[in-house]
């Protein structure tokens, strides 16, 4: 490796680990974030940790306390217009279908992901906040059946900003079961091409109303506060 170019190369490896790991949840909201703990972590003097703190407080996901860093989990305002950028994406899977019947879904595609949601309706898990990694891949996999690669980056970019609060989503009763069996609904209708149905039910699957999304990241706020104790963790601005 270039020498002059390793110190840059190493900032933007600790940066990019780091802002993995606060928008994938594996960073908790309560964990206190310092320089010294973060050098000896990533095994780098502290001048890249502290170089790749200060992008994440510009990014919004980081806030600066006393101690150290933080965790900052979105506020509802940003919620809200993340998830309408996720229903405009994900609805224009099956919408470009239905004004261009030119444009088919992969069912072959569609077949393999339908026979892994059948075997978790088969032996459901328990609610856990790591399900939101398997309702992501049926989104992901649905909606790269349609053939557009470009709509499968934007959502894949939408749901890692989403995860931090969707994963709480999941330790709601019910949410698990509900979720596994509107997914097989929708792949089916997609494959038997009754793309109008598969466009309604997806909508209301993720949220026909923001009111619906709204109710389901407040509880999952709630669920971040109520581990956190009895400090409320900060929202952060819009």
């Amino acid at each position: 490796m270039n020498e002059t170019n390793a110190p840059t190369s190493l900032r933007e490896r600790v940066y990019l680990e780091l802002r993995d790991e606060v928008l994938g949840g594996r960073i908790d909201t309560t964990e206190r974030l310092t320089e010294p703990r973060l050098s000896k972590r990533f095994g780098v003097s502290r001048t890249p940790v502290r170089d790749a703190l200060t992008r994440l407080v510009g990014d919004g996901l980081l806030a600066r306390e006393e101690w150290g860093y933080s965790v900052v989990v979105p506020s509802m305002a940003r919620v809200r217009d993340i998830y309408e950028v996720r229903i405009a994406v994900e609805l224009r899977g099956i919408s470009r279908s239905i004004e261009n019947p030119q444009v088919r879904h992969d069912v072959d595609a569609l077949g393999t992901e339908l026979e892994h949601w059948y075997a978790l309706r088969a032996a459901p898990p328990e609610p856990s906040p790591e399900f939101v990694l398997e309702d992501e891949r049926f989104h992901t996999a649905l909606l790269a059946s349609s053939g557009n690669t470009e709509l499968v980056a934007v959502l894949a970019d939408v749901t890692r900003r989403l995860r931090r609060v969707r994963r709480y989503d999941f330790m709601i009763t019910g949410r698990v079961g509900t979720s596994i069996d509107e997914h097989i609904e929708i792949a089916e209708r997609v494959a038997e091409g009754h793309l109008e149905t598969a466009h309604r039910l997806l909508h209301e699957h993720i949220g026909a109303s923001l009111e619906i999304v709204a109710e389901r990241a407040t509880h999952s706020l709630a669920a971040m506060n109520a581990l956190a104790g009895p400090t409320p963790i900060y929202l952060g601005s819009p």
